[in-house]
């Protein structure tokens, strides 16, 4: 059997090309940045938080994060008062608490590292009907704090970040499919 001539190998590689292209951007051609889930509400208000844990500094902290983050996320647009908003956001710091993870080699009775983890429970409520979407819903965020200089500035040093993660998880929380 002879080799196909040259011209004849040329469209056979063009056609394989064309056909690679082809596949690839007929798969690719429904994907699109983002969860792909809309809310069920257009508009929502966070209620002021508040808290059962012995973090009062914490209130306003996590209220601010939370209300950055769905700006950033951008799929609601959040009001100031709660009767122009669609549903409403209720946060309750229901714990905060501190597990020793590293003592220092000097002496093991003193902590280097502690996990703190400050956990929040979520009701959303939709405001029109007044049925709730869900109710208690726990939202937790740890972080590593180290005490090499003192636990209290450290641990009010690590405060942002622990806002900062437990925003990020009431955003997926609240906006994406539950």
């Amino acid at each position: 059997m002879k080799n196909p001539p040259a011209s004849l190998s040329g469209w056979f590689t063009v056609l394989g090309f064309l056909s690679s292209v082809l596949a690839f951007t007929a798969g690719c051609s429904s994907y699109q940045l983002g969860t792909g889930t809309a809310p069920k509400f257009s508009t929502l208000y966070i209620a002021p938080v508040t808290s059962e844990a012995l973090i009062p500094q914490a209130r306003v902290l996590v209220a601010t994060q939370v209300r950055e983050a769905l700006i950033r996320d951008g799929r609601v647009a959040l009001t100031n008062r709660a009767e122009d908003a669609d549903a409403v956001l209720t946060i309750t710091l229901s714990s905060y608490d501190r597990k020793v993870v590293v003592s220092q080699e000097t002496d093991t009775g003193r902590a280097r590292r502690f996990d703190v983890t400050l956990l929040a429970k979520l009701t959303l409520t939709d405001n029109r009907t007044k049925q709730p979407y869900f109710t208690q819903r726990p939202v937790t965020a740890s972080r590593g704090v180290f005490t090499d200089s003192g636990l209290v500035p450290s641990e009010y040093e690590g405060l942002p970040l622990l806002a900062e993660s437990l925003a990020t998880e009431t955003v997926h929380a609240v906006l994406d499919t539950w």
